[in-house]
């Protein structure tokens, strides 16, 4: 569990600081009514992206303490692949359910909003793989390494 906290805050850190950021494709509510065309609707997508942050980190967090708490118990040593496969599972997780609920079922935003409207829906499958090909390679990988671990 703690690996997949850990996905799922390194998942949105990505999204957030990468994709609102960095690129600057699109901001929490730019497709909802607030597109990034005026101060206030900025302002407005600027303040949803830094709440958008804070839950990020806050599932990071409780990540670090479930990961902490059971490192302080007696158990073998753990294979690298189960918290390198949780934490991917964790991550295509984070993409597949933001993907699912903020791009295509609320519409808040999509991946790419600086690419003509009739090609977000491309950008927004593609999110959508990398949430299955990251979870499905964090699942091999869990697997291979040994689920039964503590």
């Amino acid at each position: 569990m703690a690996g997949i906290l850990l996905g799922l805050g390194l998942g949105g850190f990505f999204d957030g600081i990468v994709l609102h950021q960095m690129l600057q494709w699109h901001h929490m509510a730019s497709s909802a009514g607030y597109p990034p065309d005026s101060l206030a609707n900025l302002e407005f997508n600027t303040l949803l992206d830094g709440l958008f942050h804070a839950a990020t980190y806050l599932l990071t967090l409780a990540g670090l303490i479930l990961l902490w708490r059971a490192a302080r118990q007696p158990h073998d040593r753990w294979p690298a692949g189960l918290l390198l496969g949780s934490i991917l599972m964790g991550f295509g997780i984070f993409n597949l359910a933001e993907g699912l609920v903020n791009h295509q079922l609320l519409g808040l935003h999509h991946v790419n909003e600086t690419v003509p409207r009739e090609q977000w829906l491309y950008w927004d499958m593609g999110f959508l793989a990398s949430g299955v090909i990251l979870a499905a390679l964090g699942w091999r990988s869990y697997r291979k390494a040994g689920h039964g671990a503590a």
